[in-house]
């Protein structure tokens, strides 16, 4: 739909109905001291042809790197079809379902999200969503402790191994509500967080215990003895997953004992690397734990003709009840993201998202095997993984990964900020769009910039 601005002769118009002389009027409350006179910095307008010169000369500029850059937004190949789907208008401009009468699709695309989401975790009821899987995180803290009612302590274990973004947000988020997030340190050799390493903790007052899989270091965790561990002692179990491994690996509800909560980032489901954003979170649980979940939840109905409706159900969000009562003040649904992941799952179905679980599988393994051949390389941890691996060179990673950057090549994420102690760490990652050719280019690479650094 084209944009039609107002012209002079409707401003005037909707100026009498209100009964003001000019739109400055409508302004006069706000003190002249804090009202900017111009807008420095913006400049001058352009016409359409101009902003579309103007961003075609932009996209231009993208590099076409390629990248081995994952921890928690991830390359995939996207159908055409699934944004050739939400783009169009009845999905791109249905944002938000107040209205059910007026809604019925935009609240069938959620309930069939969330019914894909839940069969994906292996959990009973699902919502639609949150802002990003880190966000996620904080919430399914919450709500940890709103279901374990009878802890008095408020702290919850979450590993190191935990992705340090989500861990930052978690704490920035629940610090104010006085949640205490206890450390809990992963083993050096395999990059895993042990069941013994939570020993300390036994007959303590643990409201809930986060378990990501796979973890950060791209690690899978022993979530059944971890999770058994924690059920025994009637702790909450937050699972923090990647979905599209969860057509490989076995699902959070489907954990020794349970999970009691899954969360994610929706992101590998459809939604491009779009220069950093938006994302969207998933949250999955048990039908018993439904009520204490923030955020929409969709329902399907039948009316009194016995046909098929949809509804919002059990909202617990501040727009809707008193705000010291609500679970959460979430105010979106990222709804457009949910429908492309939608979309997207629908197009794959479980064949074809586990096809490409297993090759991000097969190129990671491909990955870690051709990078380690180069002396001055080697892989931090042994054991299983997904789709990521830390590897350690000889060397400080920064000038290395530039010498890579020259040559096109985005050569993973440098872990010296995150973890110290693994000393020149490497964070790379490998998914099905990744080739043979991809990996041997950036061997290839990697080895002429090793050589480079050590005649320099």
């Amino acid at each position: 739909m084209a944009f039609i601005p107002h012209t002079a002769a409707d401003v005037e118009e909707m100026l009498a109905a209100i009964g003001v002389q000019s739109i400055e009027q409508l302004f006069e409350e706000i003190p002249a001291s804090v009202r900017a006179p111009t807008l420095a910095g913006i400049p001058d307008a352009l016409n359409e042809m101009e902003v579309t010169r103007l961003m075609m000369r932009r996209a231009a500029s993208d590099e076409m790197a390629l990248s081995f850059i994952g921890a928690g937004a991830y390359e995939h190949h996207i159908p055409a079809a699934v944004w050739a789907v939400a783009t169009r208008g009845e999905f791109y401009s249905s944002y938000t379902p107040y209205q059910a009468e007026a809604s019925q699709g935009t609240l069938q695309t959620i309930y069939e999200f969330q019914t894909m989401i839940a069969n994906l975790t292996g959990m009973q009821a699902a919502n639609a969503s949150l802002y990003d899987g880190a966000s996620a995180f904080a919430e399914a803290l919450l709500m940890a402790v709103r279901i374990h009612r009878r802890s008095k302590s408020l702290r919850a274990l979450v590993p190191r191994a935990v992705h340090p973004h989500y861990r930052a947000v978690a704490h920035c988020i629940t610090g104010a509500q006085g949640l205490r997030l206890e450390e809990v340190v992963y083993d050096a050799a395999s990059g895993r967080t042990l069941v013994d390493a939570l020993e300390p903790y036994d007959g303590e007052d643990i409201a809930a215990i986060a378990i990501q899989q796979p973890n950060f270091f791209g690690m899978l965790e022993d979530v059944d003895g971890l999770s058994e561990w924690a059920r025994a002692r009637g702790i909450v179990v937050i699972a923090i997953v990647n979905p599209v491994s969860l057509a490989l690996l076995k699902p959070p509800g489907e954990w020794r004992g349970g999970a009691d909560v899954a969360i994610g980032e929706g992101q590998p489901l459809g939604v491009p690397l779009s220069s950093g954003g938006p994302y969207f979170g998933f949250m999955a649980t048990r039908m018993a734990h439904v009520r204490q979940m923030p955020g929409r939840i969709a329902g399907r109905t039948v009316d009194l003709g016995g046909r098929e409706g949809f509804t919002l159900t059990l909202q617990a969000r501040e727009q809707h009840i008193r705000r010291g009562r609500a679970t959460s003040n979430i105010c979106t649904n990222q709804g457009l993201m949910v429908t492309a992941a939608a979309v997207y799952l629908s197009l794959m179905g479980p064949q074809g998202l586990l096809r490409v679980a297993q090759a991000c599988h097969a190129r990671t393994r491909e990955l870690v095997e051709a990078l380690t051949q180069i002396r001055g390389v080697r892989a931090a941890f042994a054991g299983p993984r997904f789709h990521e691996a830390v590897l350690q060179l000889d060397r400080p990673i920064a000038p290395v990964l530039a010498a890579l950057e020259r040559r096109d090549i985005l050569g993973g994420l440098n872990l010296a900020s995150h973890y110290p102690e693994l000393g020149n760490a490497l964070l790379v990652c490998a998914t099905e769009t990744k080739t043979a050719a991809d990996i041997q280019a950036f061997a290839a690479a990697l080895a002429e910039a090793l050589e480079d650094r050590a005649s320099a």
